[in-house]
């Protein structure tokens, strides 16, 4: 489907130079005298790279729609991570170095979004917030509760995070995967 680069967001895929890109930022640039561009920034789904191109406002691309199937997360072996689609039950194994960026919020039984194109997978998306627990972290500070200050806390899957000083080891948090940040405390 073709559409014009004023109506690029970030998130679209397109083709460009026969490849697939995802749109991951996106600024209207409209200097002076001259016709209005769009300045992107894209990243290739094969390969990871990020490129930087500028559209004219009159340009038209190609944008790629790909289906989504919710899938649920199993196991890693070695850097392969293997994924079950909910309905049918086939199983398939995505590399790690396609969903690096995914990595420190896969637990076992996550439910997560899988993007494909035609028959290949090329992004996994999370739910908008996980609970993770706490595996290590200083011991809080009495008096920090006047204070807003956060100490690092690593979870389960590794990631580090900044959480308020009552948070301890064992503990439930909620971490907003788009962010890599703290929301709360989980029930």
């Amino acid at each position: 489907m073709l559409i014009q680069a004023t109506q690029l967001r970030p998130g679209f895929v397109i083709e460009y130079n026969k490849d697939l890109w995802r749109v991951m930022t996106i600024s209207h640039i409209t200097p002076g005298n001259w016709r209005g561009m769009v300045q992107t920034k894209l990243r290739n789904l094969k390969t990871g790279s990020q490129t930087e191109n500028r559209f004219r406002s009159e340009d038209r691309v190609e944008r790629i729609i790909l289906s989504q199937v919710e899938m649920e997360f199993l196991y890693a072996d070695g850097d392969q991570y293997h994924f079950m689609n909910t309905e049918t039950f086939d199983q398939i194994a995505i590399p790690g170095e396609l969903i690096e960026d995914v990595l420190p919020f896969l637990t076992p039984n996550l439910k997560v979004e899988v993007e494909f194109y035609e028959t290949t997978p090329l992004n996994v998306r999370p739910p908008k917030t996980i609970d993770l627990r706490v595996t290590q972290t200083d011991p809080g500070i009495k008096t920090a509760a006047v204070t807003n200050t956060l100490k690092p806390a690593t979870t389960e899957t590794g990631l580090v995070v900044q959480v308020p000083h009552f948070v301890s080891e064992g503990d439930l948090i909620t971490i907003n995967t788009e962010t890599h940040e703290y929301v709360a405390r989980a029930k």
